[in-house]
Formats: structure tokens, C-alpha cells, sequence
């Protein structure tokens, strides 16, 4: 007998001496209430990432229509030609 055939045996064994655990008469009404908070907690949570979200959206576009970081500075090593 192998290793595993001695555990699934030993498993198998306590399995089925033992009676099933009794469940409590109010356990689906405290599964239901958890899970409608979960679920209600989710949903706020990723209603304010995106409300974060498409804030620093607007912050970013602002930003960048005012400092236009995609046009090139003056250059200011060199003095303006003038007099030509």
C-alpha cells in the first residue's frame, strides 16, 4: 500500500465514522445578511475608484492644456538674431 493509498484510506476512514456536524437554524439568514454587506461594501469601494479615477483624469487633462508639456520651450543659449 502506498503513501497516498494509506492517507485517502486514514481520510476515508474518518469520514465516514463520523456523524455530519449539525448546522445552526440561522446560519443561511447570517450568510445572506454577510454577503448583501460584502456585496454593498464592494460596490461603494468601486464606485470610488472611479470616481478617482475620472478625478485624476480631469486633474491630468487640466494640467496638461495649461503647461502644453508637448511644445518645445524657447531656447534661451543662444541670443535672438536681430539687425540682419
Amino acid at each position: 500500500m502506498s503513501l497516498d493509498d494509506r492517507k485517502s484510506a486514514s481520510v476515508r476512514a474518518v469520514l465516514d465514522s463520523a456523524a455530519p456536524p449539525a448546522v445552526p437554524a440561522e446560519l443561511c439568514a447570517e450568510a445572506m445578511r454577510r454577503g448583501t454587506r460584502t456585496l454593498r461594501r464592494r460596490r461603494t469601494v468601486r464606485r470610488v475608484l472611479w470616481c478617482v479615477l475620472a478625478v485624476a483624469v480631469v486633474a491630468f487633462l487640466v494640467w496638461a492644456t495649461m503647461t502644453r508639456p508637448w511644445v518645445e520651450p524657447p531656447s534661451e543659449t543662444t541670443p535672438p538674431l536681430t539687425g540682419w
